[in-house]
């Protein structure tokens, strides 16, 4: 007999929006637009002068089963409105001002140790990739949590499609940098632009994720349109938003909060509730649009798929 185990982070199916429902929202939300209800109300979520993306038609992608969750979704209106993209400010409501970002023409460039350096335009790689959309947490840094289904496809297929070579040990991804743009980057003591990193080994793990849309549609310009990183067991500031370039190098890189302030944002910056921050805690987590507070999981609660990942790491702060 077949003992079937559910994986830490499934979401029991009753509990799941239904198919019907999903697949009609578009349907929806276009005589809603066509109504002018969007515009200014509470569920506007994108300003009129916003540019089309036109990958509109790509979306919604099928469900990817084996990536659910235990709780519920949280809402699009509030996690559309509440977002760190320093970029733009180091407020949260920075959602009107991403929209000056320009998501086309857009590439992202290969390069590094890789048998096929390459610059791809984004619909070029759309077109190229198995898209899906899965269920993941997201844990901030600062202590606050949703829960949030991304459509994109797994960057293990990137990584393929760029070779890596026998000396790359790890991915270097690099965001835009336009401060005629995004103010943000107009400040000259952060170290512009963004810079994220991860092992090769951490890459290639099924859980590692490359975003191009939520809430079934396109990704919205705060969440880091055209394309994003989302690794699910690491904290957020690890998931470099707006990706422009992914160079695989020898050497580990210097992310961005690394550099501004090493005892306090580490490289690994796994999900752990026995390490505090320096200055708060990380035993529980605020859930985004309720007043729920929940314990910290291991790993985000993606322990059973990472962990094999730090086993031999002896010396290295893990999680901070």
């Amino acid at each position: 007999m077949n003992i079937l185990k559910k994986r830490s982070w499934e979401l029991p199916g009753r509990d799941a929006t239904p198919e019907h429902v999903f697949l009609n929202r578009r349907q929806i939300l276009a005589g809603m637009v066509g109504g002018g209800v969007l515009a200014g109300s509470g569920l506007g979520l994108r300003p009129a002068f916003a540019e089309e993306d036109p990958s509109a038609g790509l979306y919604p992608v099928s469900r990817n089963p084996a990536f659910e969750l235990d709780r519920e979704l949280t809402a699009e209106d509030i996690a559309s409105k509440y977002n760190n993209f320093y970029e733009f400010g180091s407020h949260k409501q920075i959602w009107p001002a991403a929209q000056k970002l320009q998501i086309r023409p857009w590439t992202v460039t290969l390069d590094g140790l890789v048998d096929n350096p390459q610059i791809v335009d984004i619909d070029t790689l759309l077109s190229k990739m198995p898209l899906e959309e899965r269920l993941y947490r997201h844990r901030c840094v600062e202590a606050w949590s949703m829960a949030v289904p991304w459509s994109g496809f797994p960057l293990a297929e990137l990584v393929k499609l760029a070779g890596p070579q026998s000396g790359a040990k790890y991915l270097r991804f690099e965001t835009f940098l336009e401060p005629s743009v995004a103010n943000g980057q107009k400040q000259s003591w952060y170290p512009w632009p963004y810079v994220e990193g991860l092992t090769l080994d951490e890459a290639t793990n099924e859980l590692a994720f490359m975003a191009t849309g939520v809430y079934g549609k396109p990704l919205a310009k705060q969440f880091g349109a055209p394309i994003r990183l989302v690794t699910p067991w690491k904290y957020g500031f690890k998931c470099i938003k707006s990706v422009v370039r992914i160079s695989f190098t020898d050497q580990r890189p210097v992310s961005f909060w690394e550099e501004i302030q090493p005892k306090e944002y580490g490289f690994w910056a796994n999900v752990n509730p026995e390490v505090p921050h320096r200055r708060w805690s990380q035993a529980s987590e605020k859930i985004l649009g309720t007043d729920e507070r929940r314990d910290t999981l291991l790993y985000n609660g993606y322990q059973e798929q990472v962990a094999g990942l730090y086993k031999n790491l002896g010396g290295e702060n893990l999680f901070m």
